[in-house]
């Protein structure tokens, strides 16, 4: 029995989830971009991915940040932060799920994040303004990007999502979930850490696995 739960373990650890821009199986990747650089010894992501994550209406999604108005660049880095976890990490196995999408098989939920990187994205994000709760679903996508949908008012992040907690689980239809855990404790992921002390993720897809 030990050894089935060893494998069913492993087959959670050193993943890419079955999504529309992953590779099979994570490796080095030395020339991923900017922020998404924190994967570069071991990625889901490909380098053309990474540069794309960056980049307003990217081709990854055609999703539009600045549907509102102007998103604040120091709330935007924290959704370049947020879609380079998702693409690059390996190591959210214990949370991958079945997704009912055409455009991926697979997609994460629950992901406990670390309450540092909940709550500093909210703090920089609070004035932002957007029409929506969740981003998942519901856009008018007419144009070809999202657009808020009729009769949708854009209003302050701040509003719309009254706390941290609203914002990481609701924003991405319970990708996130809150946590109280603090970085460094090994029992929430970090959006960004610092690359030269390793990945601390590694250590908490372990722990949940």
């Amino acid at each position: 029995a030990t050894t089935a739960v060893t494998v069913a373990q492993d087959s959670l650890l050193n993943v890419c989830m079955d999504a529309k821009h992953h590779k099979t199986e994570p490796g080095p990747e030395g020339q991923l971009y900017g922020q998404c650089i924190l994967w570069k010894d071991n990625a889901c992501c490909t380098a053309n991915t990474s540069v794309e994550a960056h980049q307003d209406q990217s081709y990854l999604y055609k999703f539009n940040w600045d549907h509102c108005g102007a998103m604040p660049e120091k709330c935007k880095r924290h959704f370049i932060q947020d879609t380079c976890l998702y693409e690059c990490s390996p190591n959210l196995g214990p949370w991958i799920d079945q997704a009912d999408n055409s455009w991926r098989k697979e997609r994460i939920r629950d992901v406990p994040l670390c309450q540092e990187d909940c709550e500093q994205w909210w703090e920089d994000c609070q004035d932002a303004v957007t029409c929506k709760v969740n981003w998942h679903k519901g856009w008018n996508w007419t144009t070809g990007t999202n657009q808020c949908p009729k009769g949708a008012m854009c209003q302050k992040f701040k509003f719309v999502f009254p706390t941290a907690a609203a914002l990481c689980e609701q924003i991405w239809s319970g990708s996130y979930r809150y946590t109280s855990h603090h970085r460094g404790s090994g029992r929430c992921i970090q959006m960004w850490f610092d690359p030269a002390q390793g990945n601390p993720n590694v250590a908490v897809a372990q722990y949940y696995a």
